[in-house]
């Protein structure tokens, strides 16, 4: 909590690593996609600190694995497709509910804040599993990472989400397990917290320049209900 804050009125949640865990799809896609270029399965372990910066980089992260740069970009158009083909096929069959997820949403709504959801998952795959997963109704807005020219760390989303609720973005917290999330909301000027379940690239959430770890959705309400009082 910062001296003079002012009190937070609305909250931006990432999708992947905060509110589900998707890596279990991720592997079903990504080796589906691997095994028509004829190469070998890899592991939930390979994937998890590849995830949360967008799905190109993911493709060519894991492409990498195998190829060198030139033969990356010679299969980087057919792979995509393939990804996206298959992804779109076992969407949320088997990600799953962090706890304390909806708890967490139910207690936000309960402080009276707005919710939006800002994720680097392509909106066509980020709409489909937030109905799946009975997330879609707590959200006012959803962005995905190409809903919009940027993506995070970029604070372009995070600023759209402000102008869209009309407020300042210093009334703004983020909600993100990455540093992703940390980056997008020091440079849009929110606040921002971090789970520590998540994925974050595979580096520790403790390394993240945020304003406070939280272990549950359900806590990030508790903190924002504390900062809330202490601005009064």
């Amino acid at each position: 909590m910062h001296a003079g804050a002012a009190a937070i009125r609305a909250a931006i949640i990432d999708l992947d690593g905060t509110m589900l865990d998707t890596v279990p799809d991720f592997e079903l896609a990504l080796n589906g996609m691997r095994a028509e270029l004829g190469l070998a399965p890899i592991t939930q372990g390979q994937i998890k600190p590849m995830v949360g910066k967008g799905s190109e980089k993911l493709i060519r992260d894991v492409l990498s694995l195998d190829f060198d740069p030139p033969r990356v970009d010679q299969h980087f158009v057919c792979a995509m497709a393939a990804y996206q083909r298959h992804y779109l096929a076992i969407n949320g069959q088997r990600s799953t509910l962090y706890a304390g997820v909806l708890e967490g949403l139910a207690a936000l709504r309960d402080l009276g804040l707005r919710l939006a959801c800002v994720t680097n998952k392509p909106i066509a795959f980020t709409r489909p599993l937030l109905a799946q997963k009975g997330l879609a109704p707590w959200f006012d807005l959803v962005y995905g990472g190409d809903s919009l020219p940027r993506k995070k760390p970029d604070p372009l989303p995070l600023l759209q989400v402000c102008r869209d609720f009309g407020l300042d973005p210093a009334q703004v917290v983020a909600i993100g397990d990455s540093s992703n999330d940390a980056e997008a909301a020091r440079a849009a000027g929110c606040f921002v917290l971090t789970v520590p379940y998540g994925y974050n690239h595979g580096k520790p959430v403790q390394e993240v320049n945020s304003d406070g770890i939280v272990n549950s959705l359900l806590d990030a309400a508790n903190w924002i209900q504390a900062h809330n009082r202490a601005t009064n």
